[in-house]
């Protein structure tokens, strides 16, 4: 074959500057850009736009956008993300294309894994479980121990080792559009590392094989699981956008309960946690869930951090935690929240302040069935504030601060120490989110 000409070369070289500059010139948001000399901008080489959220904020977020050729990555089956992903601490930058559904309960071989493969050789048993803890002879006072419960422990420790997979510092993941990208059964780990982005993804049946009992956890106790779909940990500069979050297939109306409690096999869609900071959750759609997005694993998480944007995404069958918030600023903004019951998933709240955390929520739009209150669709801890303007209520606009401590005994407070700032693409009215957001948000939709 012969060499591409000089003239051909220094035409490419001005098409990728061209790209270059229009991704810098503000594609973070998710906008698809058409330019004459490159048709639709390179979606695995696109950076946060400036000022799009907390995650634009000092350095910004660019994720793996300089990776070479060398690392960057097109991977179908788990063996080969475990690959592209290499090592936690290589800060090598890396583009990793998702082409279709990984299923992360399979060996290295493809093999398909059940929990009964991560229960053999530990010596745990449901039943024996069951048995062992039930609270009429175990009591409530403490939380199990003992053979069974270490059996547990290691079922729980060789399933983790499969479907955990931690991503490096300055690494972008993107699903291949078209394909149907996404991760089933894993939990993207993204701690203590910065400049990571995520998008395009689905990501769907996130479960525990070996919840554990504690019957310490309220008044009846609680199991409780281990893997959220996206966990943030001691990370910066995180950019999570367009993608979809689902229990589905395995709902929570499937779960059986024992101790008179759900056994419950799922616990976050996307929690931002110990000391995470720096964050923007944009353009996603969380669905059929519970307990959907922590932010701050407890009321002594890190002071000065766990900053965080959630703008323009659909909250759609979800109980509770969309988000809990609390210690740090978080602005959430342009959102959809339809709290109708879905497959059994009948809203609790949507957003919880506490631990005096400073929210600021602006200009969303709640669709409320008959006889919903405005008055449930906050929470807090009598420590937490919360700023609202420009909400709107089955299209009416609505004071939901007021209609919560009108109905409360801890009330929200009302003001908050920090003014947002980075709300690019902010709308100033949320009139149209219910039709706009229905089409733009979630995976598969960027090209």
């Amino acid at each position: 074959m012969a060499a591409p000409s000089h003239r051909r070369s220094l035409r490419s070289r001005r098409t990728l500057v061209v790209t270059a500059a229009v991704v810098a010139a503000g594609v973070g948001a998710g906008v698809v850009v058409m330019n004459a000399s490159a048709g639709t901008v390179d979606l695995y080489h696109q950076t946060l736009a400036a000022k799009d959220g907390w995650a634009s904020s000092g350095t910004g977020t660019t994720g793996g956008t300089k990776a070479d050729a060398a690392h960057t990555f097109t991977v179908s089956t788990r063996a080969q993300l475990v690959k592209a992903l290499g090592s936690a601490t290589d800060t090598t930058p890396r583009i990793i294309k998702v082409k279709g559904t990984i299923d992360a309960n399979t060996d290295d071989a493809g093999k398909k894994l059940t929990c009964a493969d991560y229960a053999a050789g530990t010596g745990y048993s449901l039943a024996a479980y069951l048995k062992a803890y039930d609270p009429a002879t175990y009591g409530r006072s403490k939380l199990p121990s003992g053979t069974q419960e270490t059996a547990r422990a290691a079922a729980q420790s060789k399933q983790a080792k499969n479907i955990v997979f931690r991503v490096p510092a300055n690494t972008t993941i993107v699903g291949v559009p078209g394909t149907g990208a996404g991760l089933t059964g894993a939990m993207l780990q993204v701690q203590n590392v910065d400049n990571v982005i995520v998008r395009n993804m689905t990501f769907a049946a996130t479960e525990d094989c070996f919840p554990q009992w504690d019957p310490t956890d309220g008044d009846d106790g609680n199991w409780n699981s281990n893997y959220d779909s996206v966990t943030l940990r001691g990370a910066t500069h995180v950019w999570a956008d367009h993608n979809t979050f689902t229990d589905a297939p395995h709902l929570d109306s499937a779960n059986p309960k024992y101790y008179g409690r759900e056994y419950q096999i799922h616990d976050g869609s996307l929690d931002i946690t110990k000391g995470s900071d720096l964050v923007t959750v944009s353009h996603n759609q969380f669905t059929n869930h519970d307990k959907t997005m922590l932010i701050g694993s407890s009321d002594t998480d890190s002071v000065g951090k766990l900053r965080v944007s959630i703008h323009h995404n659909v909250w759609k069958g979800i109980i509770q935690r969309a988000p809990l918030a609390r210690i740090g600023q978080i602005h959430i903004y342009n959102n959809y929240y339809d709290v109708t019951p879905l497959n059994g998933y009948a809203t609790q709240y949507s957003i919880n302040s506490r631990a005096k955390a400073q929210v600021v929520a602006e200009n969303n739009y709640w669709k409320l069935p008959s006889g919903a209150k405005a008055a449930k669709l906050l929470s807090g801890d009598g420590t937490g504030s919360v700023k609202g303007s420009g909400n709107l209520v089955n299209g009416t606009t609505t004071d939901l601060v007021a209609a919560y401590n009108a109905a409360s005994s801890k009330d929200l407070k009302t003001t908050v120490n920090w003014t947002p700032t980075l709300t690019t693409g902010l709308e100033t009215s949320a009139k149209n989110l219910p039709t706009s957001l229905a089409t733009t948000t979630g995976a598969g939709v960027l090209k």
